[in-house]
């Protein structure tokens, strides 16, 4: 039986803290890395493969990391991805060459899952049934905020005037190693008990292929995989967009947070949402409509324009990665959930490897904005795996109550 959660959720609002830093250090730290390469002469497709890069270890890494988690404590990962994090953010602003610069984010990725893998097996372990949906939309936010914060950060560091791309695309990278030491303040006594989650300690090692059997898990795997994917490419390309349509770093920053604001205001209002629309009603439309604007970004429109498309778009794709996060942790066996919110990041880094190099290629063929509609194809996919699995990840949700991501 999985324990009770402690008195009180002041472990959770400090897991948020922690999470707002290191989402905020790695969302400053992406654009960043973009504009770097692009300063030391990086094309299109050398910009999707090191974003990509980003993404390869975590693809290797996630199950065992999961399989261990499962059956011991879940905190020791949270500071080990900070100092991931933080050196691969300063190590990347330091080196000088593209393929440095690629191993660097490779770290910077698998330093976030580490922090990621654990933070949301603590969440899981301390959360009664009926407060997963709560639990985990407030968690969200945390990565929310940091998604909020870090693009501004990084716009209004970077500058492109002259020849100073170079040096103040590493100066954002150094600020953002800064930013993600500082979630180690918030990390203290924050798994509580150490009394082990559900089935951990029992020694059973749940196959891999029992786990994606299970009904709701691969749908919720596939929908977040696309949400995250175009989060991502939104974070990498749109610096290249933005240069190709003179919009400058500091606008460029302006327009993801816009996004991040708006992801932010749908998972505070992600209950009532639920309560008026059902999950998988509120699963599909918000990944339809997701899917339509995500392909509008491919069209000149202003830059104000542009703005409310980006903001929409956020608050659509903020349901996703909540939703997908519950509906996998009560599909899955429970001594076997961290493993199962591992393979749900595993296949959020296969959409992150692939979808980067795809979008290189298809962007140094077709133009810069072609990668959206590709995003857009891939959330109206999104939409029809939420159609069809949603009821079926529902009739889950309703044996423990409600979901989340």
């Amino acid at each position: 039986m999985a324990p009770r959660p402690g008195p009180g959720r002041g472990w959770l609002l400090r897991l948020v803290i922690a999470f707002a830093f290191a989402q905020g250090a790695v969302s400053m730290a992406r654009p960043a890395v973009s504009y770097r390469a692009l300063a030391l002469g990086a094309d299109e497709s050398a910009i999707g493969v090191i974003a990509g890069v980003y993404a390869l270890l975590p693809l290797f890494a996630a199950v065992p990391l999961g399989r261990r988690t499962d059956h011991g404590r879940c905190a020791p990962l949270l500071p080990l991805g900070v100092l991931l994090v933080s050196g691969g953010c300063a190590l990347s602003g330091l080196v000088s060459s593209l393929p440095a610069m690629a191993a660097w984010s490779g770290a910077m990725g698998l330093g976030h899952l580490c922090f990621v893998i654990g933070a949301q097996s603590i969440v899981a372990r301390r959360s009664a049934p009926d407060e997963q949906d709560r639990n985990f939309g407030h968690f969200t936010i945390g990565a929310s905020l940091g998604q909020l914060i870090g693009p501004i950060a990084a716009g209004s560091l970077i500058s492109g005037q002259g020849a100073a791309l170079g040096r103040t695309s590493a100066l954002a990278l150094l600020v953002s190693a800064v930013v993600a030491s500082a979630a180690l303040l918030s990390l203290w006594r924050i798994e509580g008990r150490p009394a082990a989650g559900p089935g951990a300690g029992n020694g059973r090692k749940v196959p891999v292929r029992t786990i994606l059997g299970a009904r709701g898990v691969p749908a919720g795997i596939f929908i977040s995989m696309a949400v995250l994917s175009t989060t991502d490419i939104l974070t990498a390309y749109l610096p290249v967009v933005g240069e190709h349509r003179s919009i400058p770093p500091a606008t460029v920053g302006l327009l993801l947070s816009v996004r991040a604001a708006a992801t932010i205001a749908c998972r505070l209002v992600m209950a009532p949402m639920l309560r008026l629309l059902g999950r998988t009603a509120l699963l599909t439309t918000s990944c339809l409509l997701a899917g339509l604007l995500c392909a509008g970004v491919a069209l000149p429109v202003p830059v104000p324009v542009l703005a409310v498309v980006l903001g929409v778009l956020g608050f659509c794709l903020g349901v996703g990665q909540p939703l997908s996060m519950t509906t996998v942790v009560r599909a899955a066996p429970a001594e076997a959930r961290s493993t199962a919110l591992a393979l749900r990041l595993t296949g959020n880094r296969l959409g992150q490897v692939a979808a980067p190099a795809a979008a290189g290629l298809i962007a140094g063929v077709a133009g810069t904005a072609a990668p959206f509609v590709l995003l857009g194809a891939l959330l109206l996919g999104a939409a029809g795996l939420g159609l069809r699995g949603g009821a079926r990840g529902a009739a889950g949700g309703r044996r423990t109550n409600r979901d989340g991501t």
